[in-house]
């Protein structure tokens, strides 16, 4: 039988939903994570849900930490981490996968294991491999556990940049030029990778943008304006992802948009454009994250472009089968058109992040944002949908 079907108990039905923050990870975006959880932990509405924040470290340890927001921000250019907020140096969270209980377990060695109680939904703000790529919502659906955002296809879609790739021109979407390099290319013939690369440039024009396939954040990406640079790009971007992408340069403007499921289906909010950084060769972490870079919301586009872009941001929402909310990354090029660049299935919540700046002035604001959120994930099932 599963979960949503059980009978709810009279407790069940008289205490507040609980909700699960699940946050860092194992991922280089550890920290943002950690950021972003302290973004939501601080508009979760206390009087009408309980609370949970769970950090998994770095090392992929689950651990009960406190509920204070104000211990995970951004300090000194440094990004706070799990192990600063964990209560314990051992203990450890456990989550049945039994969906037919969803009780929360606290483990500490040599201890008795301590019921922490049922949650009824979980929140994850994990960023990037580990978390963000259908492997944590794949241990929720075997758990038969409510949870915020895309399922276990779109998350796993949304991180891997060739296959979001692959899916957004199957469905007739508009992409850039791009190349992908696997591990097993690269680690038995590494002298034709290099020529296919060069071949790429030739065609397309230099300079090229190397990235791992399946991070965020911008991290790991490098710009290489010619063939020198070309090495150490790659083993950056191998530093995060065995395999990696090559794009051309796409002259034109950096636009965003947002979609958000409401109960008639996903709506778009009004996009954002990311203006040249001059610190900066493009819109890197640096710039998201440690200098702030701020983006122009709403766009200044025209109402055709305005709407363009918005139905492509919901076309590519269908297109991976998400749920939820994704963020949508655009470029709107010389010639006029738009380019779809990626989705982003849990964006940042950051303060400074674009996707609730966005709703925001679309008239949803960070807390109705966040509980329009759970309450979308309360309301639907697990398993096949």
């Amino acid at each position: 039988m599963s979960s949503e079907n059980l009978p709810q108990s009279t407790e069940q039905q008289l205490r507040k939903p609980r909700v699960a923050v699940v946050f860092g990870g194992r991922s280089s975006e550890h920290g943002i994570s950690v950021v972003t959880a302290g973004a939501v932990l601080n508009a979760i509405d206390r009087t009408k849900y309980d609370v949970l924040p769970i950090g998994i470290t770095t090392d992929g340890r689950w651990a009960l930490t406190a509920d204070e927001p104000e211990r995970m921000a951004i300090a000194d250019r440094r990004m706070p981490d799990v192990d600063q907020l964990a209560e314990s140096d051992e203990g450890g969270v456990v989550l049945s996968v039994d969906p037919g209980s969803r009780e929360v377990v606290y483990t500490e060695p040599g201890a008795v294991p301590k019921a922490l109680g049922e949650v009824d939904v979980v929140f994850p703000v994990l960023h990037g491999p580990y978390g963000e790529d259908g492997t944590l919502q794949g241990l929720l659906e075997l758990s038969g556990v409510p949870y915020v955002g895309a399922g276990v296809l779109a998350s796993a879609v949304g991180q891997d940049k060739e296959y979001m790739k692959r899916v957004f021109t199957s469905f007739g979407l508009p992409v850039g030029p791009y190349l992908v390099v696997r591990p097993r290319e690269w680690e038995s013939d590494p002298a034709g990778a290099r020529e296919r690369i060069t071949r790429f440039a030739a065609e397309h024009g230099w300079p090229l943008f190397i990235k791992p396939a399946r991070a965020g954040s911008s991290i790991g990406i490098t710009k290489v304006d010619d063939v020198s640079g070309l090495d150490a790009a790659i083993e950056e971007a191998r530093r995060h992802d065995p395999k990696f992408l090559v794009e051309s340069l796409l002259r034109g403007r950096e636009i965003e948009c947002g979609v958000l499921e409401f109960e008639d289906g996903p709506r778009a909010s009004v996009p954002a454009e990311i203006p040249p950084v001059t610190a900066h060769d493009f819109y890197d972490f640096e710039a998201k994250y440690i200098d702030a870079a701020s983006g122009i919301v709403p766009a200044p586009l025209t109402a055709e472009e305005t709407a363009e872009v918005q139905r492509l941001a919901v076309d590519a929402f269908e297109a991976c089968s998400c749920e939820g909310l994704v963020r949508a990354d655009f470029f709107l090029t010389e010639d006029g058109g738009f380019v779809i660049n990626e989705i982003n299935t849990l964006p940042g919540f950051t303060p400074i992040s674009m996707y609730p700046r966005m709703w925001q002035e679309s008239g949803v604001s960070y807390p109705q944002l966040v509980d329009r959120l759970i309450q979308a994930a309360l309301t639907r099932p697990t398993g096949l949908r």
